[in-house]
């Protein structure tokens, strides 16, 4: 009976777990660095597809961490500075109509 109610409970909390769908991607990427990112892979212990899920959730977020970018991305990074105000869509629709009127 013991064991059939441990089961039991199993059961249920298995039902709980939120479902993580998973899809695959292919990628065209450069020999070498497919090379180095396997190496680096191996060396931290994860898995190619770890690797790269991690990085695509980055995407987007506000406050993302500079710390691991490469110093030349990081030289860019703040270089330009914006007013609060700036509308991307209507600079550019301008910048369009200045280039093809």
């Amino acid at each position: 009976m013991l064991l059939n109610i441990q089961v039991s409970e199993q059961l249920r909390n298995f039902n709980r777990r939120p479902r993580i769908m998973k899809k695959k991607l292919t990628l065209v990427v450069e020999e070498e660095v497919i090379k180095k990112a396997g190496l680096y892979a191996e060396r931290t212990g994860k898995s190619l597809s770890e690797l790269v899920g991690r990085y695509l959730e980055t995407l987007g977020e506000e406050g993302t961490d500079t710390s691991q970018l490469s110093p030349k991305l990081k030289k860019l990074v703040g270089a330009v500075k914006l007013p609060a105000n700036f509308d991307e869509k209507k600079e550019l629709r301008a910048y369009l109509d200045r280039k093809h009127l």
